[in-house]
């Protein structure tokens, strides 16, 4: 157990540790008939997320017709958490593998976290719901640390760490570049996993290993910590 070689994993929320993209989508698709636009199906939803709501909703609007006057989009973005906060878990499930990996995960005494752009708030809501608050030691969100200070900056990867108390080799997973640039930036090895909501083909975004299910995750980080040893 002692031999495993990372101390401190952290998470990505949405399109890594959790299939979200249904929930995500009806909220998104909410605050679309408030103006009068179509719905956007599940997969194109996909392609919208990753840089948190407010992005999330910007791209669905020029998707749909064009962007709307500033005083209009924070009416939307106000709908659409809104109508999310109010939802949040209803389709949102791990994905397959999600449990076992967490389990084996702790049982090697790993130091499991939550770093997401999305609102603290919520992120902590979905992990009650679902029963699995207690899986982490620390829940981070895109506003922790107020504006400016979300992925791709690695301020909330520092805070991962700060919040371990400094000490022990950590690692980063994570489906965009907001992660893996965030990582990059914190000095962290990325785990890419290619069924999240990927905003460039995983292969090309620099992880230093890329995942298609949770049960690779434990021997990626094991080759990983084997390759690139502690100085």
């Amino acid at each position: 157990m002692n031999d495993f070689p990372f101390d401190i994993v952290g998470f990505d929320l949405d399109g890594t540790l959790l299939d979200s993209l249904g929930d995500l989508g009806h909220a998104v698709n909410h605050a679309l008939a408030m103006e009068g636009r179509r719905a956007v199906p599940r997969e194109e939803v996909r392609g919208f997320v990753g840089g948190g709501a407010r992005k999330m909703l910007a791209n669905a609007l020029l998707a749909t017709g064009g962007a709307v006057e500033d005083a209009r989009f924070e009416e939307l973005h106000q709908a659409l958490l809104t109508y999310y906060e109010a939802n949040i878990a209803r389709e949102t499930r791990l994905f397959p593998g999600g449990e076992p990996m967490l389990d084996a995960l702790d049982a090697r005494g790993v130091r499991i976290a939550v770093v997401t752009n999305k609102l603290e708030r919520f992120a902590k809501k979905i992990f009650a719901e679902l029963g699995l608050t207690d899986r982490f030691y620390t829940v981070i969100g895109g506003d922790t640390l107020g504006p400016g200070r979300a992925k791709p900056q690695p301020d909330l990867l520092h805070l991962m760490l700060e919040r371990a108390g400094g000490v022990g080799r950590a690692a980063y997973v994570g489906d965009t570049t907001y992660d893996t640039r965030a990582a990059a930036a914190a000095g962290l090895p990325c785990v890419v996993v290619d069924f999240g909501f990927n905003d460039m083909p995983p292969a090309e975004m620099g992880a230093a290993a890329v995942i298609s299910h949770f049960d690779q995750l434990v021997p990626a980080l094991e080759r990983i910590g084997a390759e690139q040893p502690v100085s």
